[in-house]
Order: structure tokens, then C-alpha cells, then sequence
């Protein structure tokens, strides 16, 4: 027979009386007859015990959910970290290219400054002659296996040779104009010469 507790305690008065009713019947044939029933110790040993399972189910439940989160929140903090620095090289990076350009629009402006003054021009022959011997002598030192023009030993004629070169990209390009029918034309540097 299974008790529910709480009706127990209500209905007592009404439990006891029937009990007592139970036993009379069952004992009538050998004269015994019962007073009074009374349930005096209740051991609710089971209802403790599964009490103690949910508050402990209860209490892993809240310890898994703890540790998700924290995982979580760690993967979280994780991968805005790695953000951040990526964002940091990135604009390091940014500031370094930057900082190149500027320095290299800087020397160019110098070397034409240098250029326009007057003995400009043997300024550049020297620095192209001396640019000429470097490359031959770190061409030496990395590779026993060269090949070189005929004439190594005129550096006038190889300065002079890239001073022609210098000339020629240093002149201005033609830029094309277009016609009305759609097709460039270009514009030639002597004016009576015809257009093409």
C-alpha cells in the first residue's frame, strides 16, 4: 500500500479508523478485538532520498550550464583578441607602406631637384657609374658564372649608354586624343609633322 504524506496528515483521524476496522475484521474469529491504531513513526527515508536526486540533478544541470557558458565566453574573448591583432598588423602594415611611399616620393623630389640644378646631369652619370660597379661586384660575389657586355672595361661608354637610356624615358609620351569617330590619334612631338 503507498502513501501519499501530505493526504496522510490530513486525513489521520479517518486513516486510523479504518485501519482499526481492518484489524477487528481480520481478528474477529479469535476474539481479539483492537482499541485503537496509531501511527507513530514515519520514515520517509525514499522521499529524502529523492529529494536529494533532484537537488543534485538540479545542481549538475547548473554546473554543465556553468562551464558552457564559460567556454563560450572564453571562445568569445578568444576570437576578439585575434581580431584586435589582426586589426593592429593590419594597420601597422598600413603605416609601414605609407611610410615608404612617403620616403620614396621624398627622394624622388630630392633627385629631381638635383637633376634641375646645374651639373645634375654628372651628378646622375656618377651615381649611375657607381650603381654599374656595385652590381658587378655583388654579381662576383654570388655567382661564379657571368655573362658580360663586350665592352666591361669602358665605364664611359656603359654610363653613357644608360645616361641615353635615362634620356629616352625621361622624354614625355605622347597621350592619344580621341576623335569624334571614336578612334585615338596621336599627337607628335614635332608640330608639322602630320598626325597619323
Amino acid at each position: 500500500m503507498s502513501f501519499c504524506f501530505p493526504l496522510y496528515f490530513q486525513e489521520r483521524e479517518s486513516l486510523n479508523h479504518n485501519i482499526v476496522n481492518s484489524i477487528n475484521q481480520a481478528a474477529d474469529e479469535w476474539g481479539i478485538r483492537c482499541l485503537r491504531y496509531e501511527i507513530k513513526d514515519i520514515h520517509v527515508e525514499a522521499e529524502r532520498r529523492k529529494r536529494a536526486t533532484v537537488l543534485e540533478s538540479e545542481g549538475q544541470r547548473e554546473a554543465a550550464i556553468n562551464v558552457a557558458e564559460g567556454c563560450k565566453q572564453s571562445q568569445i574573448l578568444a576570437s576578439e583578441g585575434e581580431k584586435a591583432e589582426q586589426i593592429n598588423q593590419a594597420a601597422g602594415e598600413a603605416q609601414a607602406i605609407l611610410a615608404k611611399a612617403e620616403a620614396k616620393a621624398q627622394a624622388i623630389r630630392v633627385l629631381s631637384d638635383a637633376l634641375a640644378e646645374q651639373n645634375g646631369g654628372a651628378a646622375a652619370s656618377l651615381s649611375v657609374a657607381e650603381q654599374y660597379v656595385s652590381a658587378f661586384a655583388n654579381l662576383a660575389k654570388e655567382s661564379n658564372t657571368l655573362l658580360l657586355p663586350s665592352n666591361t672595361s669602358d665605364i664611359t661608354g656603359m654610363v653613357t649608354q644608360a645616361m641615353s637610356i635615362y634620356s629616352t624615358l625621361s622624354k614625355p609620351v605622347p597621350r592619344p586624343e580621341v576623335l569624334s569617330s571614336g578612334k585615338p590619334e596621336y599627337q607628335s612631338e614635332d608640330p608639322t609633322s602630320p598626325s597619323q
